[in-house]
């Protein structure tokens, strides 16, 4: 079977297929991971009109996907690139954690909830700026 894979994938046009497949469902299933840690509701916010969650969500969304940039770059499979990619977003959402207990005076997911904008453009940042140091330790 995995040979079969192997002949498939030496395809560009089916390799990239498979890659971006795969990539798209990694970062459904990662999103919902964030989904479920955070305190507010990220899509129903956004359906609101709150920009500080959508720049939260679109720097994991960025991240998320870098992460894979990076790990397809770096990997010759599917495979491979699913496992640096899945342990990247292990950091990455340990970093949030991280992010979230370094600023005691405020809850950052509150205050994203509450649009405030600054602190949704910093958790921004911060998503999109791990995910190339992250992903700049991602090896073959």
């Amino acid at each position: 079977m995995e040979t079969e894979v192997d002949k498939l994938l030496s395809n560009p046009y089916a390799a990239s297929l498979a890659f971006v497949s795969v990539t798209v469902l990694a970062l459904i299933v990662f999103l919902y991971f964030f989904e479920f840690v955070t305190r507010y509701k990220c899509w129903a916010e956004i359906k609101k009109g709150n920009l500080a969650v959508a720049m939260a969500t679109g720097g994991k969304i960025f991240g998320i996907c870098n992460l894979f940039r990076f790990s397809i770059e770096a990997t010759d499979s599917v495979y491979q690139s699913m496992i640096w990619a899945t342990f990247g977003f292990l950091i990455l959402i340990c970093a949030y954690f991280l992010f979230e207990f370094l600023t005691p005076v405020f809850r950052i997911d509150e205050e994203i909830e509450k649009d405030n904008r600054a602190v949704g453009f910093i958790a921004m940042i911060i998503s999109v700026s791990l995910s190339y140091v992250i992903g700049a330790t991602i090896v073959a």
